[in-house]
């Protein structure tokens, strides 16, 4: 019992077959190459239909106090962070006499950190011109507030380190006034007490001088760090070229239109639930897939195409006719999203039979394919599917007709008591595939075999069945029985013949 179910657990299918998705997405290739197309020629016309507005650029050397070989970028951080405010942009607006408001002429420019000391200003303005002025005067702006902020710190350090030196000589003033009013004396504890104000004296003079040279550093280094700061790189026009601009954004537009292209193929492809894999319809159908052929291509195909296209159809149309002739009850050729392509199968098989004897067409498809066509010379005799009554028992039938939703089941007998089903792949889900078999199932049609149209050429899945009897061979198995005299059903697969075009190349019209 645990052998079984770990047999049947190993063989249940995947929750998601991706090789029948990469099949199903490459067959929707033209899905994904349009969005792909249609991404590139959008991105293309938003370059050429919205250019950028004039721009120009500029860039400051900031010199910083505490700027340190390792420091990570935090000063250069808070100077772009302060080109943003509203002061440095009322101060720019100021000197270009503008009434725009500072919050409006914000979202025109913006900084970035080059370096630790490097800031690149760019601006956006009405024209070429006007962009190079705000830029120059955000520049000057920033150096202005800069530099202020520099000498304000510089001011502020000088004057702390001041008051704290005058408090020194205040304190200085009162030790020397201690020192100055006692007289030697040779009381031990007196001369410890002025050998301990001498020595407070000689640590205040000293501290007096340290913040002496510290103010005086403080007031020195200020001019050195307002040269630093300086515009180095002055404003110009940025030039914009729209063939560079068309290019770059039609390649962003390509990508992103080929992967929502993909995505949509993928997502398309789960939902539906098409099979295209011959493994997969062979399975839906519970028949074997006996022969496969392309569709014609749109444009012309070269003469070596046409030879294999002519021989792809010469063999499909011997191994049907092969089929039918063995047949001793009359077949039916059903399709499934190839109304052409079954038309022009039957035409040939017809034809092909006709050397034997006289072979009616029974037409029994909702479209024109056959009921309007002009008849070629030796051309079997098409018949419709009200008059198929009329048809002598003496000459040879070939129903065709169709499985497509909406089809009258009923009326399917009299195509054919054997079929032979002519699907496309891709073309219906799997429940309609599952519906089709059960179908025929019903109506006692049993299904000698599957054409496959328009296979993929990659397709290397086997679509012979070989695990025992389907849905769709019931009807088949129940007529044999009743043929041998026995109440009970075959276990056996009748042969088939296969007829698989190993070329993938071959062609239908």
């Amino acid at each position: 019992m645990t052998t079984s179910t770990t047999s049947e657990s190993s063989a249940a299918p995947p929750l998601l077959d991706l090789q029948a998705l990469v099949v199903a997405v490459r067959r929707r290739r033209r899905l994904w190459c349009a969005m792909a197309l249609l991404g590139l020629l959008v991105g293309a016309a938003v370059a050429v239909l919205m250019p950028p507005p004039p721009a120009a650029v500029t860039k400051v050397l900031v010199a910083h106090k505490e700027d340190q070989p390792n420091d990570t970028g935090t000063l250069i951080r808070t100077d772009v962070e302060l080109l943003g405010t509203t002061r440095i942009a009322d101060k720019a607006l100021q000197s270009l006499k503008s009434p725009e408001l500072p919050e409006d002429f914000m979202r025109d420019y913006r900084g970035t950190g080059l370096t630790n000391n490097l800031l690149q200003i760019d601006v956006t303005g009405d024209s070429d011109a006007d962009a190079e002025a705000r830029a120059k005067a955000l520049a000057d702006a920033f150096v202005a507030d800069h530099v202020r902020r520099m000498q304000e710190a510089a001011k502020a350090e000088a004057k702390a380190l001041r008051d704290q030196r005058d408090r020194m000589r205040d304190e200085l003033a009162q030790v020397n006034k201690a020192i100055g009013g006692r007289s030697p004396e040779s009381d031990p504890k007196a001369s410890a007490s002025i050998e301990s104000h001498f020595a407070h004296r000689a640590e205040l003079t000293s501290r007096i001088a340290d913040f002496e040279q510290r103010a005086e550093e403080a007031r020195m280094g200020t001019p050195r760090l307002i040269a630093g700061t300086q515009i180095v790189d002055a404003p110009r026009a940025v030039q914009h070229s729209l063939l560079r601009a068309a290019a770059t954004n039609g390649a962003i537009g390509l990508v992103l239109g080929l992967v929502l292209g993909l995505a949509v193929a993928a997502v398309g492809t789960v939902v539906a639930d098409r099979p295209v894999l011959r493994r997969d319809i062979a399975a839906n159908l519970g028949a074997s897939v006996i022969a496969e052929l392309r569709r014609a291509p749109h444009r012309p195909a070269g003469l070596w195409q046409r030879r294999r296209i002519r021989a792809a159809r010469e063999r499909l149309t011997a191994s049907l006719a092969r089929t039918v002739r063995s047949s001793a009850e009359p077949v039916s050729l059903l399709e499934l999203g190839c109304a052409r392509s079954t038309s022009v199968i039957a035409l040939n098989v017809a034809r092909a039979l006709a050397a034997e004897g006289p072979v009616v067409i029974i037409d029994g498809l909702p479209g024109p394919q056959l009921a309007n066509r002009r008849p070629k010379p030796g051309d079997p005799t098409v018949v419709s599917g009200e008059h198929a009554a009329a048809v002598s028992h003496q000459e040879r039938r070939l129903g065709v007709g169709s499985v497509a939703p909406g089809a009258t089941w009923t009326d399917l007998q009299y195509l054919g008591t054997q079929t032979v089903l002519v699907v496309r792949a891709g073309h219906g889900s799997a429940a309609w595939l599952h519906t089709v078999a059960r179908q025929l199932a019903d109506q006692r049609i049993p299904v000698i075999g599957v054409v496959l149209i328009d296979p993929d050429p990659r397709d290397r899945t086997d679509g012979t069945l070989w695990d025992g009897l389907h849905t769709a061979l019931r009807g088949q198995n129940e007529r044999l029985a009743r043929q041998n005299g026995t109440g009970r059903r075959r276990t056996e697969r009748l042969p088939m013949w296969a007829a698989r075009v190993p070329d993938s190349n071959q062609e239908a019209q």
